[in-house]
């Protein structure tokens, strides 16, 4: 009988020996969970998101059924099992989507704080990978970090570092694009210096890539046109330069211009990617039927998985990817045209023109209107660290469209009645 008045006159005495401050601070964060709710209510997901976030998926479950297809003979002949490369893509891929998520969760805006950081590491990362004994060497070329069969590509981080780098600058100087030498030049050492030590890897496909990210930043900024003429065309002859300078980059040059005259030798990936996409005819040879991947086509299910695709799946398969990177291009820029501030609209340009800019590149090397680079096609090749940044570059990317303003559209009514009541008969309205 004495338990229960003891029990009450102690939870009465806990409840007078609490804080008032500590209820004062539990009601003023149960009212900010209430308000960001209902803003979460008041902000609906806009089409341009779920279309984006959409094309993104599709483009990923293409990407794993072509690496399964593409990968399955060369698993099988050098590691005895035909899902080797494909369980490697299915875990970077599980990777990659939880970096997706997360970035489309952090709100873009924070991203300016972390740009000058981003940068420095990758810029550190791409200097250790030109440290004896540090890089590790694959077919001449030192790109990667790690051990074994998990590798990372520091390359790839220092695309993402650059462009928030550039976005954040050219954000914060609107007012001086006039001044070139508070924009655009402190632009041009940055990429100068990615450029400078991913060359010396070599990598000149990623160069390229890189450079597509600075010229659109730029010119969506409001660069001078005289500025962006000079630019663009020391561009285009340092590219010219640089790829003629290396004997097999030359040949690589000179082979893309007529790749059957040299069809065994230098021309030799070319020719057979043309073999396999002119093989596929309008339907495909069907899904896993492809014969170049029996050891005819090289990197078939990296940088060549786009000529697995046309062989496979005929022009409407190939018609299909490329119309996905089209779509992803235009929901892309009217993410950049409604985006909130100015450095989101450069952030959502600045990854549109990479991933697009770097499927060009890709899709453009297989079907022969341009040199083999070596870049991957994004979301469907075969890889690990390219793939983890690219997915996290769509997460910003969805953040800025998920924040777009929204359009609004003048009420036909209420137009009439200012109309009507300014003495003036309204115009007719078209649909």
């Amino acid at each position: 009988m004495t338990d229960v008045p003891f029990s009450l006159a102690a939870e009465r005495q806990a409840s007078r020996s609490r804080h008032p401050t500590a209820r004062a601070r539990a009601a003023a964060k149960a009212r900010s969970a209430a308000k960001s709710r209902a803003r979460a209510k008041a902000t609906p997901v806009s089409t341009a998101f779920i279309l984006l976030f959409a094309v993104v998926v599709v483009l990923d479950v293409i990407g794993l059924v072509m690496v399964l297809s593409a990968s399955s003979v060369q698993a099988l002949r050098h590691h005895g099992s035909a899902w080797q490369f494909f369980a490697k893509q299915v875990m970077w891929l599980s990777a990659a989507a939880a970096v997706m998520v997360a970035t489309m969760r952090f709100d873009y805006k924070r991203w300016r704080g972390l740009a000058k950081p981003v940068l420095f590491v990758s810029v550190g990362l791409l200097v250790l990978v030109l440290v004896p004994g540090m890089g590790i060497t694959v077919s001449g070329s030192t790109r990667w970090l790690g051990a074994g069969g998990w590798r990372v590509q520091p390359s790839e981080a220092a695309k993402l570092g650059l462009l928030l780098y550039c976005a954040d600058l050219l954000s914060r100087r609107s007012n001086k694009m006039g001044d070139w030498r508070l924009t655009l030049m402190p632009v041009i050492v940055a990429f100068g210096i990615v450029g400078a030590l991913i060359m010396a890897q070599p990598d000149m496909g990623t160069t390229l890539v890189a450079g597509c990210i600075t010229l659109t930043l730029l010119w969506v900024a409001g660069a001078r046109l005289t500025h962006m003429t000079m630019l663009l065309a020391s561009t285009a002859v340092g590219a010219f330069v640089v790829g003629m300078a290396e004997p097999y980059r030359r040949a690589r040059m000179l082979s893309f211009l007529d790749p059957w005259k040299d069809a065994g030798n230098t021309g030799y990936q070319a020719a057979q990617g043309l073999v396999a996409l002119g093989s596929g005819r309008w339907f495909g040879v069907g899904l896993g039927a492809s014969r170049a991947k029996w050891g005819f086509l090289p990197n078939a299910h990296t940088d060549f998985i786009f000529a697995i695709i046309g062989e496979e799946l005929g022009l409407l398969g190939a018609l299909l990817v490329v119309g996905l990177f089209v779509a992803f291009a235009v929901l892309g820029v009217r993410a950049a045209l409604r985006a909130p501030d100015r450095f989101g609209m450069l952030l959502a340009a600045g990854i549109t023109a990479w991933i697009v800019g770097q499927a060009f590149i890709n899709i453009g090397a297989v079907i022969g209107l341009l040199p083999i680079t070596g870049v991957p096609l994004p979301f469907v090749s075969f890889g690990g660290s390219a793939l983890v940044i690219t997915m996290g570059a769509v997460g910003i990317l969805l953040n800025v469209a998920r924040q777009a303003r929204p359009v609004v559209k003048p009420s036909t009514k209420v137009s009439r009645k200012r109309a009507a009541s300014a003495g003036s008969t309204p115009a007719p309205v078209t649909r």
